[in-house]
């Protein structure tokens, strides 16, 4: 004999789940105002701590030396001075250099997530007998710390085997070495052993090849993954430092991460943060195209017709 539940009374709240604060507490005024108060304060906290130090560096690349040095913390107080940004732009070649890390970014962006989304997929969706360890050797790398590789690395890059060719100021040397990201690559694996494996068998019985299956249906699933990988591979790129500077020696290719170092000896403090200022402008748009385009997508509306 079924049971029924008992008639809810009118007016009766419906039970919650008990938090920080409960349901009760919160009608009291002096817990509401308390809680607000809290919420708001730690906001505003965040907002300083997270966006404070890149406000404070755009505010000194429009900001005369003089003001910055006495006053650093005053908004604008004798002006504005947008000549910094095209003083850093043109005298000093910030122009070159910005579109050398630029390229240098993009092409670490494609090798990065080539190996990824390919590597990801043969351990994942095909698995071949040796997929286990495969991963195993992929995963022991991480334990290697990177400056431990720099030396082997250097001089393959030096003489490349079987080759014979030298990759030094080529911006080969950069991008090929950048592929190897074993992080990359486990975490696009992770991904890939959550997806449904039913849509790969009904495309293997319907005569899809193993790249028709990789291209047609687990890339378009996989466009979250790829852009977080994608945001990851940028940034590093960008901001990476040790291995640009060994390998391009020329100055012509070195990007700005090499070159803003070496400016600041004679460069005036003002044009020197209107270069730093240009230089964060490229990751942090690249970020939110991503997280745009990717991160809020659907990573399922490739593969299942509705």
């Amino acid at each position: 004999m079924a049971t029924t539940a008992p008639p809810r009374r009118r007016g009766a709240t419906p039970p919650t789940d008990r938090g920080l604060v409960s349901v009760s507490d919160r009608r009291r005024r002096s817990v509401r105002t308390t809680w607000r108060t809290a919420h708001v304060g730690l906001l505003v906290g965040l907002v300083v701590v997270g966006l404070g130090p890149i406000l404070w560096l755009a505010k000194s690349a429009v900001t005369p030396t003089q003001d910055t040095l006495r006053t650093p913390m005053a908004l604008f107080p004798h002006g504005v001075d947008w000549a910094n940004l095209s003083e850093a732009w043109v005298r000093f070649e910030i122009d070159h250099y910005f579109f050398n890390t630029l390229w240098l970014a993009l092409g670490s962006w494609f090798m990065q997530l080539l190996v990824a989304a390919t590597g990801g997929y043969v351990l994942s969706v095909l698995r071949p007998r040796y997929a286990k360890v495969l991963t195993a050797l992929v995963l022991s790398t991480l334990f290697v710390p990177a400056v431990v590789l720099l030396v082997p690395l250097y001089l393959t890059v030096l003489d490349v085997p079987l080759a014979n060719v030298s990759l030094i100021n080529s911006f080969w040397a950069v991008w090929l070495p950048a592929g190897a990201n074993a992080f990359n690559v486990l975490l696009v694996k992770r991904f890939f052993d959550n997806l449904p494996g039913e849509i790969f068998e009904a495309a293997r019985v319907d005569g899809a090849g193993p790249f028709r299956v990789g291209w047609s249906i687990v890339l378009p699933m996989s466009r979250p993954i790829l852009g977080v990988v994608s945001v990851f591979a940028f940034i590093l790129a960008w901001k990476d430092f040790l291995w640009p500077l060994l390998v391009l020696r020329d100055v012509d290719k070195q990007p700005l991460s090499v070159r803003l170092p070496a400016l600041e000896n004679y460069v005036e403090l003002d044009v020197f943060l209107a270069a730093l200022a240009i230089s964060t402008v490229i990751p942090i748009v690249i970020f939110l195209i991503f997280q745009k385009a990717f991160l809020s997508g659907a990573g399922m509306s490739g593969a299942v017709k509705g």
